[in-house]
């Protein structure tokens, strides 16, 4: 049965061979009700894939929350990926966006006396042991010192460790629910797992977190935490804690149309210069990791930079002029533009050519709307549908299916996601947004 997910956990599977113990009893459950499934159908009995999905979905979110790590980072990512995933994955791995059962106090204590020799309590003038959030690589505690409020996150215990013998452990699973070749899903597991391995390392996000800060403080309505090196460590990540309330929360609140907007450009501008000025992009535009008020008529709060994608100079280039809005109209700069990103190639026959120009035209044609308008509605959810559905009939498409090798850069997989995203929490806030286009 899936876990409680109230209930603190006092253990934690961290070795390879209890990783793939527990995996395992939970792909033999899903197997079984596969098997289950198909042996009504075979005798006439009504069973909706709709169920077995619920079923399977829920005993796998259970196991991942109770594994958190990598696994349960994967889930999060996939939930993300609407296209990818049946509707019942995709709500039930929403949820390791906000909250997943949080460590015990002593394992909590055990990480702080590790990294500093010392309790929480010691280290701090006030420290909270009930995690104010759980999700897949920490949690999150109160704490204070010196009169500052601050947000302390601990790592669990063997995540890093972890990651590579954990996505070779789910991708059998995940290729089954998906549907999809272990070809079309390797890129994609790569990136993961190269920004995974980033983002267990907390001195890494602390200083990536400083830089970016520093860079984007000019822009409006938008607030950083200060981090704080001498309370953080290779597993712990002290910072300050900053006001305001998750979307979901926030939305509770029915902010007015002026705040939304408002949200919604600051995320916007957030974004570009990231993508335009410095190259490097927060490249986890999950919920979560966000904090959204009415204050100044809109303020975001930017958290969790442990997910930071370097974009090389070519690809940046190559990423914005797909982009543009004259691209489209000019077939010969498209063609280059996909030649020179090695989408097209001059080996290729002209019909599989054609069917690829084709394909991209459709798809650059519905990613780049945003950017051909001044202004967009995303709180028209009909943009964000049709995104979807136009990745699921490519995923269908018999032809695409066929061309097994990977094409153009595997950069493209995380600014493609990154922006997804964006548009996703966009819609979410129903934000009309000037897009500078």
């Amino acid at each position: 049965m899936p876990s409680d997910h109230n209930q603190p956990q006092e253990s934690l599977p961290t070795s390879k061979v209890a990783r793939a113990a527990r995996f395992a009893k939970t792909g033999l459950k899903v197997g079984a009700n596969y098997v289950q499934h198909y042996a009504k159908r075979a005798v006439g009995a009504d069973s909706a894939m709709a169920d077995l999905h619920q079923a399977n979905a829920e005993e796998l979110y259970g196991t991942l929350s109770e594994m958190k790590g990598s696994v349960l980072k994967v889930a999060q990512m996939l939930a993300m990926e609407k296209n990818l995933l049946p509707p019942a994955y995709a709500e039930q791995f929403r949820q390791a966006q906000y909250q997943t059962p949080p460590l015990s106090g002593p394992l909590v204590v055990k990480a702080f006396r590790d990294a500093f020799g010392r309790s929480p309590q010691e280290v701090f003038d006030e420290f909270d042991m009930s995690a104010r959030q759980a999700a897949s690589i920490g949690q999150v505690h109160a704490a204070r010192k010196l009169g500052k409020a601050l947000a302390v996150k601990v790592q669990y215990p063997g995540v890093g460790a972890s990651i590579r013998s954990d996505i070779a452990m789910v991708k059998p699973v995940a290729l089954r629910i998906m549907g999809l070749k272990e070809e079309t899903l390797r890129p994609y597991l790569a990136e993961v797992e190269a920004r995974l391995l980033e983002e267990t390392d907390y001195k890494l996000e602390l200083s990536r977190a400083q830089a970016i800060a520093a860079k984007c403080g000019h822009l409006p309505h938008l607030q950083f935490p200060s981090y704080y090196p001498a309370l953080s460590a290779a597993r712990i990540l002290t910072m300050d804690w900053l006001p305001g309330q998750h979307l979901q929360e926030f939305q509770a609140t029915s902010p007015s149309q002026q705040v939304r907007n408002q949200l919604g450009q600051a995320l916007w501008d957030f974004y570009m210069y990231q993508l335009r000025e410095l190259r490097q992009l927060h490249a986890d535009p999950h919920p979560g990791n966000f904090l959204f008020s009415d204050t100044e008529g809109g303020t975001v709060g930017v958290l969790d930079f442990g997910c930071v994608k370097d974009v090389p100079a070519l690809e940046q280039q190559q990423f914005l002029a797909l982009l543009a809005p004259d691209t489209l109209g000019d077939p010969a700069r498209l063609e280059a533009l996909l030649t020179e990103a090695h989408v097209l190639r001059p080996t290729d026959p002209p019909a599989l050519r054609a069917m690829y120009l084709r394909t991209l035209r459709q798809s650059l044609e519905l990613v780049g709307r945003p950017f051909r308008q001044a202004t967009f509605d995303f709180g028209d959810p009909a943009y964000l549908k049709s995104l979807y559905a136009l990745g699921d009939d490519l995923m269908q498409d018999e032809q695409l299916k066929q061309q097994r090798e990977p094409r153009g850069s595997a950069h493209f997989v995380y600014l493609n996601r990154t922006y997804v995203g964006l548009f996703s929490l966009l819609t979410e806030l129903g934000a009309v947004v000037q897009t500078g286009a």
